[in-house]
């Protein structure tokens, strides 16, 4: 009898290119995938992979198997999601988010999900936004959280809402209240994201488009790195307005007075279109709801 874990092994030795990650993502023992795969093939008399290379490929045979493995398992999942109550339904759910949303809305998120979902184990990761896209891609993660920066056909996209951000430095930094052009930033020592930071993306392109080259600038990959760099003085940089609300009402920091503002980050969500389903849709519809950047934290206390 041809079983779901069978069909399983063969998928994801496919996907990853050995049985040894095919067992690591399966939870399992690389025998244990042998097992199953060996099973398969002396049930139909079939070699499904080709022993004679080193990594693992299909042979012709095996390719068929995998074509109708795929569309057994996808009708397997619906029926999961169709028939199953909220109750019942089981299953680990990678989820990828930047900074920003880990310190504010995130909770809420976990919470909706737990209470419609309660039997779902929940493995969040934090992760600047071209790693997180990465790993989506690679699938390694089930869904992500990220600024929508990524136009990618492969993926689906629910938007989200957008972020203030301002430029802001320590009240000693500021000129005195003159209103500054985009001109006289060019004075200051920037701290900035990197390119690997959605955020940082963004800002990067839009500093570019208005000709403005910083008389030096200080990269940091992460966001509470940067609020950190700037609450020391080193420079002026732009931050998300409802996370540093506290420190500005503090007086550690300043909003810089600008002629023009920055551009607002829209954050989205996006998970794979082979691999969408009604959950992730769900999934996508509670971030919407959830969504709040005023911090939480601030906002408790």
């Amino acid at each position: 009898m041809i079983t779901f874990k069978q069909l399983e092994a063969i998928y994801w030795i496919t996907e990853l290119g050995s049985f040894a990650a095919a067992a690591d993502r399966l939870n399992t023992t690389q025998s244990a995938i042998s097992k199953r795969v060996q099973e398969l093939e002396q049930q139909f008399s079939v070699e499904i992979f080709d022993r004679s290379k080193r990594t693992a490929r299909l042979t012709e045979k095996g390719a068929e198997i995998l074509h109708y493995a795929k569309s057994l398992l996808e009708e397997r999942d619906n029926f999961i999601e169709r028939v199953s109550s909220n109750q019942v339904l089981i299953r680990h759910f990678r989820i990828g988010v930047t900074e920003l949303t880990a310190m504010t809305w995130l909770p809420q998120l976990v919470k909706e999900i737990k209470t419609e979902y309660p039997r779902v184990s929940i493995e969040p990761e934090v992760e600047l936004s071209a790693t997180l896209f990465d790993r989506l891609m690679d699938d390694t993660i089930d869904l992500i959280v990220i600024p929508d920066v990524f136009n990618d056909s492969r993926c689906v996209v629910t938007p989200l809402k957008a972020v203030e951000n301002a430029w802001m430095c320590v009240p000693e930094l500021d000129p005195g209240g003159e209103t500054l052009s985009l001109e006289d930033l060019s004075n200051f020592t920037m701290l900035v994201q990197g390119t690997r930071s959605g955020t940082g993306l963004i800002y990067g392109r839009w500093l570019a488009e208005h000709n403005i080259i910083p008389s030096k600038t200080i990269y940091c990959e992460s966001m509470l790195a940067q609020i950190g760099f700037t609450v020391s003085g080193l420079g002026v940089s732009y931050l998300p307005v409802p996370v540093t609300r506290q420190l500005v009402r503090d007086g550690r920091l300043k909003h810089l007075a600008m002629r023009g503002d920055l551009p607002h980050i829209r954050y989205a969500v996006l998970y794979r279109h082979d691999r969408s389903s009604s959950f992730k849709k769900r999934i996508a519809e509670m971030a919407q709801q959830c969504c709040d950047f005023r911090t939480f934290f601030a906002e408790s206390s």
